[in-house]
């Protein structure tokens, strides 16, 4: 495992009673954490208060859509990126599948906790500390995993999504989502300022161009529970996925 010197803004999806039922990338702040900042450049001290202490927030499960993307590929275990690994829930889970995983997130807490289950769990995965809109980790992969890479305007997730696609090797896929909707329970003042891109919106950022295929583009709902887990809040959240692949 090794830990660079780098940062950026995220959220994951990570079905849980925590919060909204994310684990990494990140969306809105969740529940009990101050307002997010006016610009990116406040976004690496934010997630640092967030992943800070010694509680978890996540569930350490994997994100519903990687598992499910994971699934209907049916490929041979490669080299995976998780971007905005969090606590570690989706990369050490790609690593229990047999790939060859490495994690990135802004938080040094975040990448000391993600490095923790990959312990806990007996499994041996790279982490590195990144701004992905400065530096990016280096080599090709066979899945990309940005699981609610969303963050408030000023930080040019379009320009990361596009630098995630560049990392994709010949013959392998780049998964996004996002969310699609607010979830029921969302402070909707802070999840405005994030945004909600539809399949189309992220297809026209990534720009591929030739030699892509689009496998999966659909806005789709799963079930999920608020941060008070009482019948009030259990809900559905609409999920953007887009799943692509680069041609051989």
């Amino acid at each position: 495992m090794s830990d660079h010197q780098t940062q950026h803004g995220h959220q994951h999806d990570h079905q849980h009673g925590h919060q909204h039922g994310h684990q990494h990338g990140h969306g809105g702040p969740p529940a009990g954490m101050p307002p997010l900042p006016d610009s990116a450049d406040g976004l690496p001290a934010w997630w640092e208060e967030l992943y800070g202490g010694d509680d978890t927030r996540w569930s350490g499960r994997a994100n519903a859509r990687l598992v499910e993307a994971v699934a209907q590929l049916g490929v041979v275990p490669g080299r995976a990126l998780d971007l905005g690994c969090g606590e570690g829930g989706d990369v050490v889970w790609l690593a229990q599948q047999g790939w060859t995983a490495t994690g990135v997130d802004v938080a040094h807490a975040a990448v000391a906790k993600a490095r923790r289950a990959a312990q806990a769990r007996g499994v041996d995965v790279v982490l590195e500390r990144h701004d992905l809109t400065r530096t990016f980790p280096e080599g090709e992969f066979d899945l990309v995993n940005a699981q609610f890479l969303q963050a408030p305007v000023g930080w040019p997730r379009a320009e990361v999504l596009r630098r995630a696609a560049s990392a994709v090797a010949p013959g392998g896929h780049l998964l996004v989502v996002d969310h699609a909707a607010p979830p029921p329970w969302a402070d909707l003042d802070e999840q405005a300022r994030i945004g909600f891109p539809t399949p189309q919106q992220v297809l026209a950022d990534l720009a591929l161009g030739d030699g892509w295929e689009v496998v999966r583009a659909e806005v789709a709902a799963r079930p999920a529970t608020g941060p008070a887990g009482s019948g009030a809040q259990h809900g559905h959240l609409e999920d953007s996925v887009v799943l692509v692949r680069r041609g051989d």
